[in-house]
């Protein structure tokens, strides 16, 4: 079990310090959206959560070795009923960076369903590594 230090009160997962190298670690946490990271062997599937945002507002970047994924949503409500006037906003607008080196970029593919984003994130020269037992003599 991995304990808290004075300087990471909330103790990071150790999974979030694995993937921090080779994906980052984002930008300001409390604007971030949650995101998972699978390695598929010869590929990384990401998933990232962005509930109530539609597909046309999501975009996804390159640029170089950094995959940049932002959505940008803004619903504007207007209520004029017995003299009750209201004017309703809303805005969200989230923005996350990865650092991915040894991605083949051409062949990213993405799709977003009931609010969860997924990239397919393909290796260059991927091997699947085969587990071997030792044997104790």
């Amino acid at each position: 079990m991995l304990r808290p230090t004075i300087f990471e009160p909330s103790g990071p997962l150790f999974f979030d310090r694995v993937f921090h190298d080779f994906f980052g670690n984002g930008l300001n946490h409390f604007d971030n959206f949650n995101t998972d990271v699978i390695d598929k062997g010869d590929s990384y599937q990401l998933q990232a959560e962005l509930p109530g945002f539609k597909k046309d507002e999501i975009n996804i970047d390159i640029d170089h070795d950094n995959l940049t994924i932002s959505a940008t949503h803004s619903e504007e409500k207007k209520v004029n009923k017995n003299n009750y006037v209201r004017q309703e906003r809303r805005y969200n607008s989230y923005c996350r960076s990865f650092h991915i080196p040894g991605i083949k970029k051409d062949e990213i593919s993405a799709s977003y369903n009931d609010g969860v984003l997924e990239i397919h994130l393909p290796k260059e020269n991927a091997q699947v590594v085969e587990t071997k037992r030792i044997e104790i003599k």
